[in-house]
């Protein structure tokens, strides 16, 4: 069962560039833009959020090794899209206009 649900790619609310609200976690109530999404892993990076601290070693002579700062994926469920006409956090609906379908704001029915 746990095979077949890592094979398919899960639907995010959200794409690359678009304005979120983080609404849990450690950085809950700010806002940043999506840099990455992964379906597969039904993750994305928040520009500047959910920063972790990582230990690298030099891969090469004179190479310094250390802690580096880097933004880290989080759950999708744990960001919400920002409208950018009502600049409200906001679900996510379909609609189809001129025969495409478009992403849009539930609270002002603007085209995300």
């Amino acid at each position: 069962m746990n095979k077949v649900r890592e094979m398919h790619a899960r639907k995010l609310h959200v794409k690359k560039g678009d304005e979120v609200l983080i609404i849990s976690g450690k950085d809950k109530g700010k806002k940043g833009k999506v840099l990455e999404c992964s379906s597969k892993e039904g993750k994305v990076i928040v520009e500047g959020r959910n920063i972790v601290s990582k230990h690298v070693k030099p891969k090469k002579a004179g190479q310094l090794g250390g802690i580096v700062q880097a933004e880290s994926a989080m759950y999708s469920s744990k960001v919400m899209p920002i409208c950018p006409k009502c600049n409200k956090p906001t679900r996510v609906g379909h609609d189809f206009k001129n025969d495409e379908k478009v992403r849009i704001c539930k609270k002002c029915n603007a085209a995300l």
